[in-house]
């Protein structure tokens, strides 16, 4: 087995996201791993056109504050302890996280799931079982269950 050195860790901001955070945090601490906080706006169908650049950039940086501000706020102490490096970037979730992974040559992804069940999961699909289908390494995927551990920091 490989030695895990570098963990990507996407999220989406969510409470939920937490869970997941908290344990790549805290693998990448105890194992001496840098830890990619990964979060990526999802501009869906829409595109941008080269005169709408400064929006755009507007709306990166917004969003590398709200990232940064999550992070300080929910795990103030696994910061100060695990190197941490975070990264925005437009895009899809699944596409861009499985070609992060592949880019930085990460050992390890480790995400929450939201759990879905039934029809809400035909309708939306789970970016989770999508990533761990095209995945070019390992995958750790914490429970929704989970949510409850990653609160009491």
């Amino acid at each position: 087995m490989e030695p895990v050195k570098k963990i990507l860790a996407p999220t989406d901001l969510s409470d939920l996201s937490s869970a997941g955070l908290r344990y790549a945090l805290e693998m990448g601490r105890s194992r001496s791993a840098e830890v990619i906080v990964y979060h990526v706006i999802d501009l869906g169908d829409h595109w941008i056109k080269r005169e709408d650049s400064g929006p755009v950039r507007e709306m990166l940086e917004r969003h590398r504050r709200m990232l940064d501000k999550f992070l300080w706020e929910k795990f103030a102490e696994e910061m100060n302890l695990t190197e941490v490096r975070q990264v925005v970037e437009f895009g899809g979730a699944v596409d861009n996280i499985v070609e992060k992974a592949e880019g930085e040559r990460v050992d390890k992804i480790v995400m929450s799931t939201h759990g879905r069940t039934g029809i809400d999961h035909l309708l939306i699909g789970s970016v989770a079982e999508k990533v761990i289908a095209r995945a070019p390494c390992p995958v750790l995927i914490v429970p929704a269950h989970r949510r409850n551990l990653a609160r009491a920091a």
